[in-house]
């Protein structure tokens, strides 16, 4: 359960001056009153969040309600706070938000704070115990009810009509929602629900709609991407959905995220050796090395199980990018098993790696373990095991020197210009520092040399 301190609740009570309190109030309201309402977006957490509040910012801008992400002009009067509820740093950060968003709401800064995502429907009775100043809390499948509070009507034809809270040249594409998996760390379920994947054409008529807006990269984000159509074609249909989106005009980029590899369907490689326009990435968590710990979070798949399926996709193809996630400090973990999560890195050498510390979470079947490895023990393995990523990432980027690679332009910053090759997707993975001769554009593609590689980055000259 969350529960907040003393010193977390919102100040106020039986000592307010609630004559004054109402005075105030009343005169904030009627030089409100004359105003049309402005609805500021506050995203927390992952990528499918994101896709949530654009889809949320979709509707209301089609309901001829004003609405921003992440407004720094600080000229709204709501703010709905989409949480995430994923893991305790994530939910001590959703809860701090909620609360300063309350603090401006009592100061008479903002008229409406409303609440939704994953947090929401995860700890909402408890939520509106501890801040019964929220005006209301919806859950992740709740949207419909959202647009009834501004007296909205949820329309339905609005695919792909979404608000962008990412630079135009790239966006997010959730092709499923929810999980059907059982790992005994993860909450997903408990807030996302069941699978239930989105049929074809909706997806490609999506990614027309983004691609007539300037997008040229679409990123594929699912809790579970190798799981796509089992439920609505009873077959995994991630290659057939990958073909149809491959074949939209304009779309140079479709990056792919999240595929679980036990019974990964390698008919997926396949597709990305066939298609040029889909990048040859694949990010796939496999959360540890050892048969331990692979069965105590029942992930499905064994150590022996891992090597024989990246042997099979490097065999298909050799280029491509491997990323995976990790996790440190799992109840029950050892030094020997955190050593043989390194010897994983070291034998595999995967292209990206990230790792998080082991998180306690209640409704997890691995709740009911004992978590014994202290929270500095978890992190200090965390550090032990990225060292040990630093040095193959930066040898694997030293092999690019002199090497020409497409980049595509994400922004120009302090003066010069940051950009992706098709190995890197944004924020998670390497950037590359483009040095040009002319003006260059975000979303514009472009060749580079690499002239400078460091651990995590790599620097080029644009080629004429």
């Amino acid at each position: 359960m969350i529960k907040l301190t003393q010193n977390d609740k919102l100040k106020g009570g039986c000592g307010t001056d609630i004559g004054h309190t109402l005075t105030i109030f009343a005169g904030f309201m009627k030089t409100r009153s004359l105003k049309k309402d402005k609805v500021n977006i506050i995203t927390l957490g992952c990528s499918k969040n994101m896709v949530d509040s654009e889809v949320l910012s979709g509707q209301l801008l089609a309901n001829d309600i004003d609405v921003v992400h992440e407004n720094r002009k600080k000229d709204h009067n709501i703010v709905i706070i989409n949480t995430c509820g994923f893991i305790d740093k994530a939910k001590e950060e959703s809860v701090n938000t909620i609360l300063e968003q309350v603090e401006l709401k009592k100061k008479g800064k903002l008229e409406k704070v409303y609440v939704t995502g994953c947090l929401s429907e995860r700890y909402r009775n408890n939520l509106e115990e501890e801040i019964p100043e929220v005006d209301a809390f919806f859950g992740t499948m709740e949207l419909p009810q959202i647009l009834k509070r501004f007296e909205a009507d949820y329309k339905a034809e609005l695919v792909g009509e979404r608000l962008l809270a990412t630079p135009s040249h790239y966006a997010y594409m959730k092709i499923s929602e929810g999980c059907n998996r059982t790992c005994s760390f993860c909450a997903i379920p408990l807030m996302r629900g069941k699978h239930v994947s989105r049929p074809i054409e909706e997806l490609v008529k999506e990614a027309e709609t983004l691609v007539k807006r300037g997008v040229k990269e679409i990123m594929l984000i699912a809790q579970e991407l190798t799981y796509y159509g089992l439920d609505i074609y009873k077959n995994r249909e991630l290659p057939k959905l990958l073909h149809a989106l491959a074949d939209v005009e304009g779309l140079e980029w479709i990056r792919l995220h999240y595929a679980y590899p036990s019974k990964f369907p390698l008919e997926i490689i396949d597709v990305m050796k066939e298609r040029e326009n889909i990048c040859n990435y694949l990010d796939m968590p496999l959360q540890h090395a050892a048969n331990n710990m692979l069965k105590a979070m029942k992930r499905q798949i064994n150590r022996e199980e891992m090597n024989e399926l990246i042997a099979e996709i490097r065999g298909k193809l050799p280029e491509i990018c491997l990323r995976t996630t990790l996790i440190a400090g799992f109840p029950g973990e050892t030094e020997d098993d955190v050593e043989e999560l390194k010897g994983f890195l070291q034998e595999h050498r995967f292209d990206r790696v990230g790792i998080f510390t082991y998180s306690h979470e209640e409704g997890t079947s691995a709740y009911d373990l004992v978590d014994d490895v202290p929270q500095d023990v978890k992190e200090e393995r965390a550090r032990e095991v990225m060292e040990v990523q630093q040095e193959i990432s930066y040898e694997k980027n030293q092999e690019k020197l002199g090497r020409v690679f497409k980049v595509l332009i994400d922004k120009k910053e302090s003066g010069r210009y940051l950009g992706r090759t098709e190995f890197d997707s944004v924020e998670v993975d390497n950037e590359v520092i483009v040095h040009a001769d002319r003006a260059l554009k975000p979303g514009e593609f472009v060749q580079v040399k690499i002239t400078k590689a460091y651990d995590f980055d790599l620097e080029g000259e644009l080629v004429q």
